[in-house]
């Protein structure tokens, strides 16, 4: 074997055993936690159970404070499928019309993007802002907040990508009749599948998995998310750490199936506008 490919070899077993170290044990370590009893969780050590009690913890997760987990799963969803369907709509229009129009406004649009990303959300006046409007409290107000944070990441992608979709598309269809909305919606749209792909995930992951927005901006039992449901099995003198971790588990279990599903996906729609470009 040559050394260069004994290096290869050596340097991806490595990857590999840092792999498990970071990702699998971690998990591990949550799954061994969740089908214990309350007393042998309580030492917190990574062991075998000696008697597994998977069904029973997870009986008790799910009927806990009148089954608000089934509530919390529901908020969660709605949360992340409006917020996602909205930054995907308005994000692709966003970046198809500041790649395809290049103008000051674009430009000033362009550096109000990057400030998106750079300046840091604050949490009392956005509240008061919520306030102002009736807002506060309420889902619509927290899925403003989310697409709100997440919609400058949206529009530097989508036009990362228009800028790979060939201008003859958007000439043929003006010669064809097509105004700027159907040319957009029949055309341009569809092609970006890749991009939106990768939207849909990473943004569908990062709502679904937020605990601070809801917990500032949504308060309340109704309005409980999967996240902060992790309260329930914890407080300042008893915590049961068989129920906290079955619970994480529950709330784990959705986004590593996204990502495990998507993944080949969501790197070709990382990837593409820069191939491409």
């Amino acid at each position: 074997m040559r050394p260069a490919t004994r290096r290869r070899v050596w340097v991806g077993l490595l990857a590999i055993a840092v792999s498990l170290v970071v990702f699998v044990l971690p998990f591990l370590f949550i799954v061994l936690m969740a089908i214990k009893s309350r007393t042998e969780a309580a030492s917190r050590s990574f062991s075998w159970p000696t008697e597994v009690h998977f069904w029973d913890n997870l009986v008790a997760v799910f009927s806990a404070r009148d089954f608000m987990l089934w509530t919390a799963f529901v908020n969660s969803c709605i949360l992340t499928v409006a917020s996602v369907t909205v930054m995907v709509l308005v994000g692709a229009m966003v970046g198809f019309v500041m790649q395809r129009r290049p103008s000051l406004w674009s430009s000033l649009a362009g550096y109000l993007v990057l400030a998106g990303l750079i300046i840091p959300p604050a949490v009392v006046p956005t509240i008061w802002v919520l306030q102002g409007v009736h807002l506060f409290k309420t889902m619509h107000g927290l899925i403003l907040i989310e697409v709100a944070y997440g919609l400058s990441f949206c529009v530097l992608l989508f036009r990362a990508f228009a800028a790979t979709i060939p201008r003859e598309l958007d000439e043929a269809a003006t010669i064809d009749g097509a105004g700027p909305m159907r040319t957009f919606l029949t055309i341009a749209l569809p092609l970006m599948r890749p991009v939106i792909i990768t939207i849909v995930v990473v943004q569908s992951v990062a709502i679904f998995n937020d605990f601070v927005n809801p917990l500032y901006y949504l308060p309340g039992n109704r309005n409980v998310t999967l996240q902060v449901t992790l309260f329930n099995f914890q407080s300042m003198y008893d915590t049961s750490y068989n129920l906290l971790f079955m619970n994480i588990l529950i709330v784990t279990i959705p986004p590593l199936l996204v990502f495990i599903f998507f993944n080949r996906q969501l790197v070709a729609g990382l990837t593409a506008g820069a191939i491409k470009g």
